[in-house]
């Protein structure tokens, strides 16, 4: 269940109270008149089943009250209520399959943003990296993985397309590129100063190195396994499992494979470098494709459904 928290304008709280009564799937309907003071208005609460909520939030936009008020939507952890669980067994679908647009736009426009904390922690996951391909450590490898950011930027492009927000795609995009560049230079230093110290050498990194020499080898299955993690990031987005995002990320050779090309390029293994690149390449357009088709998918589902829901 969501919880709705709308200040309305005095005027058009019997317009939002007709429209959330005639919503299905939604309960607890609370109207205080003129508790509002920044902006003046009503407050009107509700809530309302998770698989309801984009069409209701949909319908409230369009009455406005963004504008002129404001629509503030909580995730409900626990409600014992014979009237919510009546509101969801109403509404139609499931709820873990229901995609909150808004949500969606809102959360991938926040994980999208370039800043000097996401800048920072995959600049430091890809020095984890470094380590890891250098020594060819899985665990160092795994652990990097987890600590990317990357993904943000990957979901707001896929979100950006589907819902055609060009300024999304385009801070999405420099959040990608720069955060990559400028983990990528700082790598290629943190190489010399390694090398410095004694603890990083040519000989490491033009070894065998079973572990992690998939980095700089991509084939076909670097593609499938992108896609399917692609898949696998956009559901647990959009179902709100974010838990799952964890396993995604240690899916996907993107990280270690921009610090093994940071690395390679430190010591002019060009050849180590262009594999890893194509790596890293493989790897963001497949989750970017992937995460595309499953969001068009499930908007596509979404709107079928709703026309067989209010067909005669």
């Amino acid at each position: 269940m969501l919880h709705l928290r709308l200040i309305t304008p005095a005027g058009r709280t019997d317009d939002v109270v007709r429209l959330i009564e005639k919503t299905v799937g939604t309960t607890h309907l609370v109207v205080l008149p003129g508790a509002a003071r920044n902006p003046a208005g009503d407050v009107v609460m509700c809530d309302v089943a998770r698989e309801a909520g984009d069409e209701l939030i949909g319908a409230l936009r369009e009455l406005g009250v963004d504008r002129t008020g404001s629509i503030a939507v909580e995730n409900i952890d626990l409600s014992l209520s014979e009237r919510a669980d009546k509101a969801e067994e109403e509404a139609p679908g499931e709820g873990a399959d229901a995609v909150l647009w808004e949500q969606l736009t809102d959360a991938t426009h926040e994980e999208s943003t370039l800043s000097v904390t996401y800048v920072a922690f995959i600049t430091l996951a890809t020095m984890i990296a470094a380590c890891g391909v250098v020594l060819d450590n899985a665990i160092l490898i795994v652990g990097a993985m987890a600590v990317g950011p990357e993904f943000g930027p990957l979901a707001g492009i896929c979100t950006s397309v589907v819902q055609r927000h060009p300024r999304l795609a385009l801070r999405s995009l420099i959040a990608l590129l720069v955060g990559f560049a400028a983990a990528m230079l700082i790598t290629v230093g943190f190489t010399y100063l390694m090398h410095g110290l004694n603890l990083f050498s040519r000989v490491q990194l033009a070894a065998e190195r079973p572990n992690t020499n998939f980095i700089y080898r991509p084939d076909a299955f670097s593609f499938v396994v992108a896609v399917l993690a692609g898949i696998a990031g956009t559901l647990s987005l959009t179902s709100a499992k974010s838990g799952l995002l964890v396993g995604v990320a240690i899916s996907v050779t993107t990280v270690p494979a921009a610090a093994n090309a940071a690395v390679a390029f430190a010591y002019t293994e060009y050849r180590q470098a262009w594999g890893s690149t194509e790596q890293l390449l493989l790897n963001l357009m497949g989750i970017v494709l992937a995460g595309t088709l499953t969001l068009l998918t499930q908007k596509w589902v979404w709107a079928s459904q709703r026309r067989n829901n209010s067909a005669p």
